[in-house]
């Protein structure tokens, strides 16, 4: 029971932080158009109580705030994945799967009211200036940075802006006397590829976290150098891939797919059908190929699942995905809002339609994985395949005349259950309040040091006992008291996970997950296949 609830837990944290697929993520599938009209007519009921409430109300209000909330109430009572986006929510959505910003190119992390550089991206301004991880920034154009509030608005501020402004950072390199670096902002690149290696001699892997625009062109960078180094077998990862452009999910089936094979087909009431084919330019069209999904795969990932399923061009690996097979199309207004309307469902090749059920409401539909896990879905092949979700579903086929089901997402052809230990409220609680890498900068940046390579950190280096207990003492000051039970079940995946923040810290994401695949049950299963 325990363990369940803390699956419960997990699923309910990523749902609140932005895994709620579609409500924060649309597919921008079709040319997004901008509202020139205006709602007229008798039935302008809406309209009309928004100028009475304005106009007419007893207090002051926030006429854009209540706009928002009575236009995203209309538009769910259609579906979950029809929504109003408010200007910074629209903007954050297009600047990530558009790729990249106008800024320096950096991540952060806030100690003791300091700012510590703990990612720097490849190519960047601040990659070019010689800024380094565990750097520190004391000000910004001559005024106290360290030591003062500061807040992720003051932050962006001071690093964001125009392309070719400055900006004058005092940084203290391992504690040494503040040197100044000035910074010309320019454009950070973004990629949506979270990894890309050499798992083994002929294993390559790639980890993709979202479909934006630029992702079918960073996997064939990533495609063609694995092949260099010898890959001729694909580990393909879409675990927590809430998905992204439905051109883009094309795009990289295409890579896959000889030509002429359907890859998906969308329609709609007012939408046409439009098919989607395969090209003759994949440069992975016969490479054995594994795909990875989880309950948080959706959309643009289930697209490329099910046509690889359906084509029996892959084996499919893990637990069913989340379901979403609507399709948004964005409608900006003139002040920075937008609305995303689903104005189509897609089709896989086989013909089925994997959108859950949304007939009892958001609340419910948001809900559902939870609901999932209440079951036991995530921890045995059975439950999943008994879930009501597939109840009454239509039964189709693959290329090769195996079965596969309609609604509820993609049911891999190889489960693993979910590993528990990963879940418990401890973790939640550790990764929350950022100590993994807090530990990393306070207490291993000498023993990083020791190590030229990522290679000879990953197979020389481990958390040792006395560094686990050290690492909790550190932890426990900020999360409070750990649950004993809780710490014995995971104490090999935090010393895991400790380990692998180590890694991203000087090595980046490569080396991170380099680390958690080695003790990733799913990852090992895949390998295998």
């Amino acid at each position: 029971m325990k363990r369940t609830a803390g699956i419960i837990f997990r699923t309910l944290l990523l749902i609140l932080i932005g895994i709620t697929i579609g409500l924060l993520i649309s597919d921008d599938n079709f040319t997004s158009h901008p509202l020139g009209f205006n709602i007229s007519g008798k039935s302008d009921k809406l309209s009309k109580v928004l100028y009475l409430v304005t106009n007419k109300y007893v207090d002051s209000i926030n006429t854009d705030s209540i706009e928002g909330v009575t236009v995203n109430d209309m538009l769910q009572n259609l579906d979950p994945h029809s929504v109003y986006l408010p200007a910074q929510q629209a903007r954050n959505i297009n600047e990530r799967l558009e790729g990249g910003f106008n800024g320096i190119g950096l991540e952060y992390q806030i100690l003791r009211d300091t700012l510590y550089i703990t990612q720097i991206y490849p190519n960047g301004p601040a990659a070019k200036a010689g800024l380094e991880t565990g750097d520190r920034v004391i000000t910004v154009d001559g005024q106290p940075f360290s030591g003062t509030k500061l807040t992720i608005p003051r932050i962006s501020k001071s690093f964001r802006g125009e392309k070719d402004t400055r900006v004058v950072l005092g940084i203290s390199k391992n504690y040494s006397a503040v040197k100044n670096y000035t910074i010309k902002r320019g454009r950070v690149d973004l990629s949506s590829l979270d990894a890309a290696y050499m798992a083994t001699a002929n294993i390559g892997y790639v980890k993709i976290s979202k479909f934006a625009s630029k992702t079918d062109a960073d996997f064939k960078a990533a495609l063609k150098g694995l092949k260099i180094d010898g890959m001729d077998k694909l580990v393909l990862d879409l675990r927590g891939n809430g998905g992204g452009y439905l051109n883009t999910a094309t795009a990289m089936a295409d890579e896959f797919l000889p030509k002429g094979k359907l890859i998906v087909y969308t329609l709609g009431v007012h939408e046409p059908r439009t098919d989607y084919f395969a090209t003759d330019s994949g440069l992975y069209e016969k490479g054995k190929l594994t795909v990875i999904i989880d309950e948080f795969s959706a959309s643009a990932s289930e697209i490329l699942a099910g046509a690889l399923q359906d084509l029996d061009r892959a084996t499919i690996v893990g637990r069913r995905s989340f379901g979403k097979g609507l399709v948004q199309q964005q409608f900006p207004f003139g002040d920075g809002t937008a609305v995303n309307l689903t104005v189509a469902r897609y089709y896989t090749p086989s013909g089925r339609s994997i959108q859950k059920s949304y007939k009892n409401g958001v609340a419910s539909y948001r809900n559902e994985l939870a609901e999932r896990v209440r079951r036991g879905e995530l921890l045995t092949e059975r439950s999943a395949l008994g879930d009501s979700a597939f109840v009454g579903s239509s039964i189709f086929h693959t290329a090769n005349g195996r079965k596969v089901f309609s609604f509820g997402g993609i049911m891999p052809d190889v489960f693993v259950p979910a590993d528990t230990t990963l879940n418990t409220r401890v973790i939640g609680n550790l990764n929350e309040r950022q100590q993994f890498t807090a530990y990393v900068i306070d207490k291993l940046q000498p023993q990083l040091k020791k190590f030229k390579t990522a290679y000879e950190f990953i197979t020389l280096y481990n958390i040792s006992d006395n560094t686990f207990g050290d690492f909790i003492t550190y932890a426990s000051r900020k999360t409070g008291p750990m649950d004993m039970q809780d710490l014995h079940t995971s104490r090999n995946t935090i010393k895991a996970l400790l380990k692998a923040n180590a890694a991203r810290f000087r090595w980046g994401n490569n080396a991170y997950y380099h680390v958690l695949n080695e003790s990733d049950n799913t990852f090992k299963t895949a390998i295998k296949q």
